[in-house]
């Protein structure tokens, strides 16, 4: 089974939460491949306005393009890419270029777009329509990105005659993992995606199970009616959050936070692979290079199965 690792790359100047910076970034990232971490994700957000105050982020494509030319082995990319926030033939010439850049190494997250509006607002990007403008983009993300070609004129988006002439390491492309959860975005998720992703928090392996089993049921009829196997999209877990041995959850509210010895959370972990993820990656608290490092002996664990 695969272990991946949630990072946030978010904060303010002067504030509790340090600020990130490309050193931080790039120290939790080199960790998290000495530990032996299948896959590393960050979230694709712009800003985020708090009742108090607003912190900020980095853009997250010249983030990944950064973090796939200073690593080697690990696999990454976003949880989930905001698709209203670029073109979607961009973000396939993106993709593509950043799974050059690594070697074959980039997975491409992505989602319809969240539901807090600030960052779009703030930024200048639709709110509205957000299934059907996402149907589109990824018909032609998917296309060029697998064929690199397409001729497309749409309601929201078009590309005529568009065409990526390098095609990178990998000929079709770097995988797609689409975050869904209505009915219509599983079977866009069945009908284009090599993976589908979703987020669960808490030690409740029988409550994240029953919020799942729902979701997974209308995916894999989706699978059928397209005529695909539904063993044949991969399935993975964003968990928060995990707060391995040694560090406190005080902070946290207990219902959210998976805690326990190394034994005890990779044991909870391959429980969630027998429940039907290939792929389960940990949201560390806190986020720190050392809690990643504190967590080498959970992926040890976890890839012995």
């Amino acid at each position: 089974m695969r272990i991946g690792l949630v990072n946030q790359f978010r904060g303010r100047p002067g504030a509790a939460r340090p600020a990130p910076t490309w050193p931080s970034i790039h120290e939790r990232v080199a960790v998290a491949e000495a530990v032996g971490f299948d896959m590393f994700v960050f979230e694709d957000a712009l800003l985020y306005r708090g009742a108090e105050k607003t912190e900020g982020g980095w853009e997250s494509m010249a983030v990944a393009a950064a973090i796939a030319a200073s690593t080697r082995t690990i696999e990454f990319g976003q949880s989930v890419v905001n698709s209203p926030y670029r073109s979607p033939a961009l973000v396939a010439k993106t993709a593509k270029t950043i799974d050059e850049i690594s070697g074959g190494r980039y997975v491409l997250g992505i989602g319809a777009g969240g539901t807090d509006d600030a960052d779009y607002e703030a930024f200048g990007f639709p709110t509205d329509h957000r299934f059907s403008r996402f149907a589109e983009a990824i018909e032609i993300i998917h296309t060029l990105i697998t064929t690199g070609r397409i001729d497309f004129a749409g309601t929201f988006y078009t590309a005529h005659d568009t065409e990526i002439v390098l095609t990178g390491p990998r000929p079709h492309g770097p995988p797609i993992n689409i975050a869904a959860r209505g009915p219509r975005m599983l079977a866009l998720t069945a009908r284009y995606a090599d993976a589908w992703n979703w987020w669960e928090s808490g030690p409740s392996l029988g409550r994240i199970e029953r919020r799942l089993a729902p979701l997974v049921s209308i995916l894999d009829r989706a699978c059928e009616e397209g005529e695909r196997d539904p063993a044949s999209l991969k399935r993975t877990l964003d968990l928060y959050t995990v707060v391995p041995d040694g560090f406190s959850p005080d902070d946290l509210d207990p219902d959210r936070a998976v805690t326990g010895s190394s034994e005890q959370i990779a044991d909870f972990v391959l429980r969630l692979g027998e429940i039907g993820f290939d792929e389960v990656r940990c949201d560390v608290y806190p986020p720190t290079a050392d809690t990643i490092e504190a967590m080498r002996p959970i992926v040890e664990l976890v890839h012995r199965g």
